[in-house]
């Protein structure tokens, strides 16, 4: 991978984080949760990809259509998991 193709994906992944937090509203706590949520799961989605040789979504050597439903993902579980009874 090379590293305009990193920061584009970091990039990708914070932009989702930010967008899961505008929409399910949380304090700072969720904020960091959910940037790091994207990015495991984002870069998740683009190892699985390569792996799997999956050929959709791609932007150069990134696997960006995996990778954002990786982050989508991962960020709901994660919301579900820390969602608290009150």
């Amino acid at each position: 991978m090379t590293l305009p193709s990193l920061i584009f994906g970091a990039l990708t992944a914070t932009l989702l984080g930010a967008l899961f937090h505008l929409w399910k509203d949380g304090g700072p706590a969720k904020l960091l949760l959910y940037q790091i949520l994207a990015w495991v799961g984002f870069f998740g989605g683009h190892i699985a990809a390569i792996h799997w040789h999956w050929a959709w979504g791609k932007i150069g050597p990134l696997a960006v259509g995996p990778g954002i439903l990786g982050a989508l993902i991962l960020l709901a579980i994660g919301h579900y998991l820390s969602l608290t009874p009150n």
